[in-house]
This record gives C-alpha cells, sequence and structure tokens, in this order.
C-alpha cells in the first residue's frame, strides 16, 4: 500500500486541531486559530519523524512529554505555571477521549486498508474516522465536563477577594453563594457580606465597634471622630432576610473597587457595596465573605496575573 506523507501530515494536522480546539472550549481559553494551527502542525511533524523512524529518539517517552508541554504552551500560552500544569492536563484528558474513541470506531469498522507503523495510523480511513470520533469524543468531553461542575464544592467555589476603601486594600477570601442577590436597594450596586474582623485595616475601628449603634441612629459620640467623618458619606444601609431574622440591617459602605480573581484574570467593579457582618460564616475560617454571581458578570475583566493565591 502506497502511503504518501503530506496525506499523512494534514491528517495529523486536522486531528491535532480537533484536539487542541476541543481543550480550549474545555478550558474557556481565549482561543487563536493561529496559534493552534502552529501547535497541530508542530505535532503532526512529530508524526512524520515518527513513521519514517529518522531520528529514533523521538520516539521515546521523554521526547513525547516535551511535545505535549510545547504543543500546550503554544496553543495557549498560560500565563502562570498554574494554569500551565492545568491546561496540560485537561489537553491529556482530551486525548486520551478522543483516542478512545477512535480506537473504538477503527473496531467497530475494521478498515482494511488500514495499519499502523511506528505508533503512526495511516490508511485509507483515518480522516473518516478522525471527523467521526471527533464529534463523539467532544460531545462526550461537554456532557462530562457539565456534570463535573454541577458537583462543584464549597472549596472549588471560593476566591481570592481584594476590597479597596480609600485607598487602602486588604484581600481574604470569599465564597461565591450563587443564591445571593443582595444589593443596595438605592444604587442598585451588589452586596459583599464581608465579616467585620477582616475590615479592621481600611475601616476605622470606632466605625466597626459600633454597628449597631450607628444602624439605630446612635452617632452622637462618634460624630466628632475625624476618621468616622471620613467615611460616613459612604455609610449604606442594606435591608434583609435571612433563616431566623426577618426585616434585619446591615450597615454597608461603599467601596473604591473590589476584584475577584479568577485563575490568573481579575474581574474588577467599582460599583459595589461592602455590608459589614458583626459575626462569623466559618468556624475554621475557610472564608471571610459572600458575593453573588453578580459581582462575576458586571465589572471589567482585566487580564493580570494573580499574585497571591487563595
Amino acid at each position: 500500500m502506497t502511503i504518501y506523507l503530506d496525506i499523512v501530515f494534514f491528517e495529523n494536522v486536522f486531528m491535532n486541531y480537533i484536539i487542541i480546539f476541543a481543550t480550549g472550549v474545555v478550558i474557556k481559553n481565549d482561543i487563536k486559530k493561529i496559534r493552534i494551527l502552529l501547535g497541530s502542525c508542530i505535532g503532526a511533524v512529530y508524526t512524520i519523524v515518527m513513521y519514517l523512524n529518522i531520528i529514533p529518539i523521538y520516539s521515546n517517552f521523554i521526547m513525547k512529554l516535551i511535545l505535549s508541554f510545547a504543543i500546550v504552551y503554544i496553543s495557549f500560552k498560560p500565563k502562570t505555571f498554574k494554569k500551565f500544569i492545568k491546561d496540560l492536563i485537561i489537553f491529556y484528558l482530551v486525548s486520551f477521549v478522543f483516542g478512545g474513541c477512535v480506537f473504538a470506531l477503527m473496531y467497530f469498522l475494521k478498515p482494511q486498508m488500514a495499519q499502523i507503523k511506528n505508533g503512526v495510523f495511516v490508511g485509507a480511513y483515518p480522516l473518516k474516522v478522525a471527523l467521526i470520533g471527533g464529534i463523539i469524543a467532544y460531545a462526550i468531553i461537554q456532557i462530562s465536563f457539565k456534570i463535573v461542575k454541577m458537583k462543584l464544592t464549597k472549596k472549588d467555589m471560593i476566591y481570592r477577594v481584594e476590597i479597596i476603601i480609600n485607598g487602602k486594600t486588604i484581600s481574604i477570601k470569599g465564597l461565591l453563594d450563587t443564591g445571593n442577590s443582595l444589593k443596595d436597594p438605592i444604587s442598585g450596586f451588589p452586596v459583599i457580606v464581608v465579616e467585620h474582623k477582616s475590615l479592621y485595616s481600611v475601616i476605622p475601628e470606632k466605625v466597626l465597634n459600633n454597628i449597631n449603634k450607628i444602624i439605630g441612629g446612635e452617632t452622637d459620640e462618634l460624630i466628632e471622630d475625624s476618621q468616622f467623618n471620613e467615611i460616613i458619606s459612604r455609610f449604606r444601609m442594606i435591608p434583609f432576610s435571612s433563616i431566623g431574622k426577618q426585616n434585619g440591617l446591615l450597615l454597608g459602605v461603599k467601596a473604591d473597587s473590589v476584584n475577584i480573581i479568577l485563575d490568573e484574570k481579575m474581574k474588577s467593579n467599582n460599583k459595589v457595596i461592602i455590608g459589614i457582618y458583626d459575626k462569623s460564616f466559618t468556624k475554621n475560617g475557610m472564608y471571610s465573605a459572600i458575593f453573588g454571581l453578580d459581582m462575576l458578570e458586571g465589572g471589567n475583566l482585566n487580564e493580570r496575573i494573580a499574585k497571591v493565591k487563595v
């Protein structure tokens, strides 16, 4: 059987492109088609070298590992080592699912003109099998990851939150609560509820130690304090209802900005109210703030590497 290297090359570019593109969709990366095509071509060149057995060392495990590193880096250019490892793992998972689907189709179709030489599958059916296998694999991957996302634990929904008030910044852990829709009734700004003990470096101590008095309007003894007067214009009263407490009030403070770190990207919003909670959310301090989906849907998404990890 005559094998044409140009056909083998383009078939492998096509198959590699499907795998890398599916990986990009799963990791929700900003897909650059030219980068994916370049990564696909590098994989295809490696396949030709393996097929011809020009340099035997190219077929060993270490070289295959280095190749996968190169393909992932060129295709997605992850900005942190953590993101690179995450992308690499997803790339392997997608590749294994894709390979399993293709070999399953090979088993059922049993093409007569197909063969494997030096670990490379060639013959009359590769392109058709790759296309059908790619569609099936993509469907399996999408369904699988949706199921996994539905079973996220609280730990998976904890993010680093930066709060800036009067030019001062704190960094805390915040829990994404999809049921939290608390808003300031006047401005409509979303409210992040934060434990008061986390706010001492950005909000005056006299405010945090007298929350109930301020809510009740008992501010006569505080009005002479200069720090209190600096922040009083930021005060908001946030009505809320919870289990065991109806028609409650939270003291809110308008923040300069709130940043939520999502992997290596940062979601910034300068229209946020900080609701001060005078108790603790957890006994082990797993998180000290609660925010809703409004914080992720609004604001600006800045691509910036997170310097501090949760």
